[in-house]
């Protein structure tokens, strides 16, 4: 039997990311994307631990995401405890908490860290960091309007154009009333169809077929009526395929609402999609999604929309709500494909070389006066030779440097010099930051 220890595994668990510097820069500006535009709309942020009793998902996320997405397991005191893979629950509990502390319409956001238990791809991890963005106490489509008017904000500040990207829109009530008004499915058959009509796009045409055959199994009429209104190209198709009656159906009146207010606003880039349902059982009205239109990312940059019930669920009455969460995987996958990464991601604006030891203490000195004057600093206080500290900081992307040796400290006068061009100019303590 040999006594060898076996060496442990350097790479990380299946499905989550280790974030080294380079990639922190990533996430940083991403990060600050995202405060930045929830601010300018005067949103709040506010955070939560990751852990949560399961029931709260069981509850209106669906069994779906529970039983097959989260993870979920017993602590020491008995208790069913999820990781959470979603904040929409989350916020709604902090909500009802204190509703009647709060000050409404809350404008809230969060960036929390999300678990779910998914296969691996591109643009899907098991672990990772979301935008969640919602606003309570709105009961008009101006709550929609204002953050979907924010999600295309976050977009374009992504660096994409308005041809890169389309934000598709549907309503639930219109498709609650579609399934069970128009077509007669009971509750059970309702759910069922949503849940297929949500995978429309990602399974064959033929397999969606058969499933909405299985659907109308005794009414083969009904069958071809519900696929044709699911595969109109457009608005006003799919309305002309519909009963007159519905035109004054609330969905539809609101996805028009919607629609015009954001036009208004400049943002023309939005599409009616029927197909879109959005995954969680809590949704009460408008739905979005915001897709690129560039084939490498084939999937929803984010989404949201409307959950009215949600807080009802904690002994509340009803609170109206609009939100959406954006995350950082697709985000990054994104800003990589239109090539708006952060060119400079260098640690410090200048290092300071240190040339001989006894120069140490002046050296520490004057960064600490040039840290308070704003800059960052780096001293580098390896003891190499100069011309590797000047090589390391030129690896580290840091782009200005200034050397001090003896003279330096005698007269107080120095070289600043820029590594990218090789340029030297002359500057004293006072002058560095000028």
């Amino acid at each position: 039997m040999s006594n060898k220890q076996d060496k442990l595994s350097t790479d990380a668990y299946k499905g989550v990311r280790d974030f080294f510097p380079a990639d922190m820069a990533i996430e940083k500006k991403i990060f600050g994307i995202w405060r930045e535009v929830c601010e300018r709309y005067g949103y709040e942020e506010y955070g939560a631990s990751v852990l949560e009793p399961a029931e709260l998902y069981r509850a209106k996320s669906g069994e779906e995401i529970v039983n097959e997405q989260t993870y979920t397991f017993t602590d020491r005191g008995d208790r069913e405890v999820t990781l959470r893979p979603e904040m929409t629950p989350t916020v709604a509990r902090m909500v009802a908490a204190r509703k009647r502390e709060l000050v409404f319409p809350l404008r809230w956001y969060s960036i929390p860290n999300l678990f779910r238990y998914e296969q691996p791809q591109r643009g899907r991890v098991r672990e990772h960091w979301q935008l969640n963005v919602d606003i309570f106490g709105v009961e008009s489509s101006a709550a929609e309007i204002e953050v979907i008017n924010m999600a295309y904000d976050i977009t374009r500040a992504y660096g994409l154009k308005d041809a890169d990207f389309e934000i598709r829109l549907n309503n639930r009530k219109l498709m609650n009333y579609l399934t069970k008004d128009v077509f007669g499915l009971d509750d059970t058959a309702a759910q069922r169809a949503s849940k297929l009509i949500d995978k429309k796009n990602k399974i064959s045409a033929e397999a969606f077929e058969l499933g909405i055959s299985e659907l109308f199994k005794d009414k083969p009429d009904s069958a071809k009526k519900f696929l044709t209104l699911l595969n109109s190209k457009n608005f006003t198709e799919f309305a002309s395929n519909l009963p007159q009656t519905i035109e004054e159906h609330l969905g539809l009146v609101e996805l028009k609402r919607v629609i015009k207010g954001l036009e208004a606003l400049g943002i023309t880039n939005v599409r009616f999609d029927q197909t879109l349902m959005r995954g969680f059982d809590y949704y009460t009205g408008t739905v979005f999604e915001v897709f690129d239109t560039n084939p490498a990312n084939r999937r929803s940059v984010f989404g949201g929309g409307r959950y009215d019930d949600l807080l009802a669920l904690f002994g509340n009455e009803k609170v109206p709500a609009f939100g959406f969460g954006a995350g950082d995987v697709v985000a990054r996958d994104l800003i990589e494909t239109y090539d708006t990464l952060p060119k400079d991601n260098s640690s410090a604006d200048i290092a300071i070389i240190i040339v001989g030891d006894q120069n140490t203490p002046y050296s520490l000195d004057l960064a600490q006066t040039l840290r308070e004057k704003g800059m960052r600093v780096l001293v580098d206080i390896s003891n190499k030779r100069v011309g590797d500290q000047i090589s390391n900081a030129n690896k580290r992307g840091i782009p200005k440097i200034v050397c001090i040796g003896d003279e330096e400290v005698k007269t107080g006068k120095m070289k600043m010099k820029t590594l990218a061009t090789g340029e030297e100019i002359a500057v004293t303590e006072d002058s560095i930051c000028a």
